[in-house]
């Protein structure tokens, strides 16, 4: 399988009908053609026009109502963001947050969030990313289309294909269904022990920190099986004290 067919590009609640037909259209300008649709509006002709060429990609455009469905099977979780704060996990700049969805996506399904034109992404969604990715945009106007946006990220993204001394190792992940287990048993031994106390701001913003740790790069099933055993030895210590 090409390693294209593994990314998937999910735009969430978009407003505006031409920017899902623009942001069709600059997928196919770089050889991507996987396109995901939270909650969108119903796309009008105008969607048609702006996608020339590329209304392939609208029709097999897959739809859901919840974001969860979207991502379930995805080893990788990526959003996309302008503004920073030291809450919201890693941010790279484009350029060095491309690399390892490349990487990844050689074996493994990986999704790209882009958020609302006018609020973006909301923290919940931002929390099930394991990082974010930022374009640097001048003062003057920061702020970038939706398909500026995803033009950008798939032209990063095609440019890494294209350089010959690029290497990386193919390994394959888990997908977010079994990390959400692993975070729902985290969470569970944690408080038993005592780690994580009876207040339910410091367990979610704990838990969120390992999100963002464990999801950053992805786990390989190896990786996985070791977490599982280390919390299987620790749950063993403490049920014996």
């Amino acid at each position: 399988m090409n390693w294209k067919e593994n990314i998937f590009f999910i735009l969430v609640e978009p407003k505006e009908s031409g920017n899902i037909g623009s942001s069709a259209r600059a997928m196919k300008n770089m050889g991507f053609t996987n396109l995901i649709l939270i909650k969108p509006p119903q796309l009008k002709d105008e969607a048609k026009w702006m996608a020339w060429r590329s209304e392939d990609i609208l029709e097999k455009a897959e739809i859901y109502q919840s974001l969860d469905n979207a991502i379930n099977d995805k080893a990788l979780v990526v959003g996309t963001t302008r503004r920073r704060g030291s809450k919201r996990g890693a941010i790279l700049d484009v350029k060095d947050g491309v690399k390892r969805i490349y990487e990844i996506a050689q074996n493994n399904k990986v999704a790209i969030l882009f958020g609302r034109e006018d609020k973006g992404l909301f923290n919940e969604e931002i929390e099930k990313c394991g990082y974010l990715l930022t374009i640097p945009t001048s003062s003057l106007q920061p702020s970038l289309n939706l398909s500026q946006a995803v033009l950008i990220i798939a032209y990063e993204l095609m440019r890494l294909e294209n350089l010959r001394d690029y290497h990386m190792e193919k390994q394959f992940y888990v997908n977010q269904q079994e990390l959400n287990k692993l975070y729902e048993r985290l969470s569970s031994i944690l408080k038993k022990t005592g780690y994580i106390p009876e207040n339910k701001d410091i367990e979610e913003s704990i838990i969120n920190n390992f999100k963002h740790f464990l999801g950053r790069t992805g786990l390989t099933f190896w990786e996985l099986k070791m977490i599982h055993g280390l919390l299987s030895h620790i749950e063993e210590i403490y049920n014996k004290n």
